[in-house]
């Protein structure tokens, strides 16, 4: 019994093992799944999960001496320099963004002022009249730079996926097309396609099926010496009323020459866009599905590599020089000084994902953070998409953390109502929701692991991430933000991309707890008015009754399409606080239960719960 129950996680462990050789490692993934299911048919499952924490991989131990600089609850995650560049910044350049329509208008307001490179990495750009305000402020800038009396040598650079930016006769391909022709020598698009999509199985996968195989998926919007993080696409309703999550991190000059130069070396390995709508490869590249496969990865994988190597020596170099010389300064003499930087309260992690060129860096550390979370902290985590893989899952259900696991009602899951076999998805993920909640009833953890399921009236849910509140905190000290979704999609076929962000200013911690007030609106979300905050988190986090909203709830006050901000008004919703950023997630909706599963929307019908288990990686 004991080998069956180990299995599947010592078998995970082993498809590390077999580089080159996807073949085997989908086969023994498929049988590690399908052991999985029948130990939880057989109920062997709950001694063996107290093992997960020995059975995941190994917090990498730090080999350089700990920095004099940082805190006992900064110093516990120096770690993950081991394996990515470490960037300090002060936490006065990093400001959570609170709605769609914020992130447009900054986005928008970042091309309009651009001097020197727009980077843009996204799954794809939409085609609808707001995503035509892009590109049209990206013209009007290239046009600025090339009329200037000293003009400038502005780059813009976009990576999208090949297969989404493909689709239909009108798609991102054809709305970038007009600035390619007019300036040539100052703007790139590269498409990413996935080297897993190819042969028979290319000509034989229909449009839209084929971007099941693999994408790019990252989401990193950059201007000059700013960045914005986010798993928010280039797209209307990301614009307007599909809710995600989004950092600003403001003249964060080695930042943004990381995740340009990391933009570079995947769209050095994509196909690029020409003027005349076709495609081909930078010189000297093998071709990403015509090419050979396990050449392509190994040269993907030395291109990205050596970015993140490249920068780590950097950063390591820097921070010696800075903080381990004469030069360290206060945050006051700094100031004074004006020409040398104060000391961090913050820091930075860029955590890479591409499993097609055996990159699994923020598999390693999100696993780590789910290991080491001991008894006493809690951990906040979001997904879209909620289809956990199964490594996160055993250690979600075996460690001692409690658990507050946000994810989509079906009403606002973003296939919610589509048509044909896509209709069907959000009654796959109810499935899955409903499964991972008989494994937390069955193993008696429902206190500590708790589900909740996001609603809101005429939105969608694409939020992801994850808070983690040490043992007697009340504030998060570290998140991560960025693409992935803590599934299979996101660990095994599609190209991702977050931030660990680590501070010990009180400040930001606070703003990683809260969020500020969408302008023009009257209400923060749809809880009667003049019940205090802590009354609407309990209830939002002891109730036990299926999420939706009061009977008397009036409908959210309309959003202004244009939201003009200028310095003063940014620096003020800044300085505002406003009800909590998880608060703004976790009290739009309510606690899962056995009752949730009655309910007639989350009724799933026989075909797609056994279709399910045949497809979830896929999805």
């Amino acid at each position: 019994m004991a080998a069956a129950a180990a299995g599947p996680v010592l078998w995970r462990r082993l498809l590390g093992l077999l580089p080159g050789r996807p073949g085997w490692a989908a086969l023994l993934g498929r049988l590690s799944d399908r052991l999985g299911r029948n130990r939880d048919r057989r109920r062997r499952r709950s001694p063996w999960l107290l093992l997960a924490p020995l059975l995941s991989p190994a917090v990498p131990q730090v080999t350089s001496p700990p920095c004099c600089l940082c805190p006992e609850g900064v110093h516990r995650f120096q770690w993950i320099r081991n394996l990515v560049p470490e960037f300090g910044v002060s936490s006065s350049h990093v400001r959570v963004l609170s709605s769609p329509a914020e992130f447009f208008e900054l986005m928008k307001g970042q091309i309009n002022v651009a001097k020197r490179r727009v980077v843009m990495a996204s799954l794809y750009l939409g085609t609808g009249p707001l995503e035509q305000e892009l590109v049209d402020c990206l013209e009007s800038t290239l046009e600025k730079s090339l009329q200037a009396k000293f003009p400038s040598d502005l780059k813009v650079s976009i990576l999208l996926d090949f297969t989404r930016g493909s689709r239909g006769r009108k798609n991102s391909r054809t709305m970038l097309l007009p600035l390619l022709q007019r300036f040539p020598e100052q703007v790139r698009v590269s498409l990413f396609h996935t080297p897993n999509l190819r042969g028979l199985l290319r000509l034989l996968i229909p449009e839209r099926f084929n971007e099941t195989i693999g994408l790019q998926h990252i989401k990193v919007y950059l201007f000059d010496n700013n960045v914005i993080l986010s798993g928010a696409n280039l797209s209307d309703s990301y614009f307007t009323n599909r809710q995600d999550r989004y950092v600003f991190l403001q003249d964060c000059a080695e930042i943004a020459d990381f995740f340009t130069e990391l933009v570079d070396a995947v769209g050095d390995v994509s196909l690029q866009l020409q003027g005349d709508d076709t495609v081909h490869v930078v010189e000297g590249m093998v071709h990403p599905y015509k090419g050979d496969r396990a050449a392509y990865c190994r040269a993907a994988n030395k291109r990205v590599m050596d970015v993140i190597n490249s920068a780590r020596a950097r950063q390591q170099v820097l921070h010696a020089q800075t903080f381990h010389g004469d030069s360290l300064l206060t945050q006051e003499d700094a100031a004074a000084a004006g020409d040398r930087r104060p000391a961090p309260d913050t820091w930075i992690y860029p955590l890479i994902q591409m499993k097609p060129f055996e990159i699994q860096i923020d598999e390693i550390v999100t696993e780590s953070l789910l290991t080491e979370a001991e008894r006493g902290a809690r951990v906040y985590l979001t997904t879209g998409y909620f289809n956990l893989t199964q490594a996160y899952m055993d250690l979600v259900l075996g460690t001692r953390a409690e658990y507050q696991i946000l994810l989509a009602s079906p009403e606002v899951n973003g296939f919610f109502g589509a048509k044909g076999v896509a209709g069907a998805i959000p009654a796959a993920y109810v499935h899955i929701e409903r499964q991972f909640y008989r494994a937390v009833c069955s193993l008696g953890q429902q206190e500590r692991v708790q589900l909740q399921e996001y609603w809101r009236r005429g939105w969608t849910f694409h939020a992801k991430g994850l808070w983690l509140y040490l043992a007697g905190s009340s504030l998060p000290c570290l998140t991560l933000i960025g693409s992935p979704n803590f599934g299979y999609r996101s660990v095994h076929r599609d190209l991702e991309a977050q931030i660990a962000i680590v501070t010990e200013s009180r400040a930001l911690q606070q703003q990683l707890h809260q969020w500020q007030r969408e302008p023009g609106s009257s209400q923060a979300c749809w809880w009667p008015e003049g019940q205090s905050r802590e009354a609407r988190q309990g209830a939002a986090l002891r109730s036990r009754v299926p999420p939706g909203p009061p009977a008397a709830a009036a409908a959210p006050a309309p959003r202004p399409r244009e939201l003009r901000l200028c310095g003063r008004e940014r620096a003020s919703l800044t300085r505002t606080p406003q009800p909590l950023e998880q608060e703004r997630l976790y009290l739009r909706s309510g606690a899962v239960s056995s009752a949730t599963f009655e309910q007639p929307s989350r009724q799933v019908k026989l075909w797609v719960k056994l279709v399910t288990p045949l497809i979830k990686n896929f999805f």
